[in-house]
């Protein structure tokens, strides 16, 4: 990224920027000139505002250019240019991470666990300056860690699940997708992320449901797989509108969840999170061309 970054927030302004280059050609070619006063006014009073001393016989396209360079940079204002704002940390109330860990049994006594916990913490180092928040689901669903900034400790956390964390036996997925979409809501998340790490046991129309709801608060559920995939993690994954990820996907799990973010946030209409817009002050430009116009003549 350069140093100095600009973009258009409007660009579509700037197809008028052709319409004001005929309009110019047009008003240059007139035979009257800008204003036209000889064919608009009395000829009698014509001849008596010359015999004044009130009419300038001079040919001077000076309002001309005033004109035409005053709207030049108007359409450029309305544009939009705007840099990159270097000062913006963080949107906490827009953004975040929920992780769903499975800690049944089946999924905590199998020999991959450990990996799955260190790509579950490889994932926290990729969240950057975004919260993240922790649940945990045999049975049924607990909130491990709130939506927090800590990722230090939200690691830790993370490290200390194993088979004795969650007391209800079985595998309920689709109580914590509940959950998980409640805390999105209570968080004001408008373009979050869920990563649900499981088997995929328990997995059916309920968890289905539960994924479709995250998706149309506008997260995303992606999945981390503890073997290898079947097609009820791709179903669950369309339906949150995320990606399966396998144990040994770190780079591609933490690309997905440092950079995808922003994009979506500017696709729901919140660019000038990441923009500052330059135009308003563009407008303060568009006087000096009309500067011309308050020119003392020459004596």
């Amino acid at each position: 990224m350069s140093g100095f970054d600009l973009t258009l927030l409007r660009p579509l302004w700037l197809l008028a920027l052709p319409l004001l280059a005929g309009f110019g050609v047009w008003l240059y070619t007139r035979g009257g000139g800008l204003g036209d006063w000889q064919k608009a006014t009395d000829p009698a009073l014509m001849r008596a505002m010359q015999a004044l001393g009130r009419v300038d016989k001079t040919t001077s396209r000076a309002p001309l250019v005033a004109l035409l360079g005053a709207l030049f940079v108007i359409i450029l204002a309305l544009s939009g240019p705007a840099v990159e704002r270097r000062d913006t940390l963080s949107f906490r109330n827009l953004d975040g991470v929920l992780f769903v860990i499975d800690a049944s049994a089946s999924v905590t006594e199998d020999t991959r666990w450990p990996q799955m916990l260190a790509t579950g913490r490889f994932a926290l180092a990729a969240l950057g300056t975004r919260p993240g928040g922790l649940l945990v689901y045999g049975g049924d669903a607990y909130v491990a860690s709130d939506m927090t900034l800590d990722h230090v400790q939200l690691g830790q956390t993370l490290s200390l699940i194993d088979a004795e964390t969650v007391p209800d036996p079985g595998s309920r997925p689709e109580r914590a997708l509940e959950r998980a979409a409640e805390m999105l809501v209570q968080a004001d998340v408008i373009a979050g992320d869920v990563i649900l790490l499981s088997d995929g046991a328990g997995f059916g129309p309920a968890s289905l449901q539960s994924a479709a709801r995250i998706a149309a608060q506008g997260a995303r559920l992606s999945l981390i797989s503890l073997n290898a995939p079947d097609a009820a993690f791709a179903t669950h994954a369309a339906a949150g509108q995320g990606r399966v990820f396998t144990l040994d996907q770190t780079e591609a799990l933490s690309e997905w969840l440092s950079q995808d973010a922003r994009t979506r946030l500017e696709a729901q209409d919140f660019p000038l999170l990441f923009w500052k817009d330059i135009g308003r002050y563009l407008l303060l430009l568009a006087l000096l061309p009309l500067l011309l116009l308050f020119r003392r003549p020459a004596t």
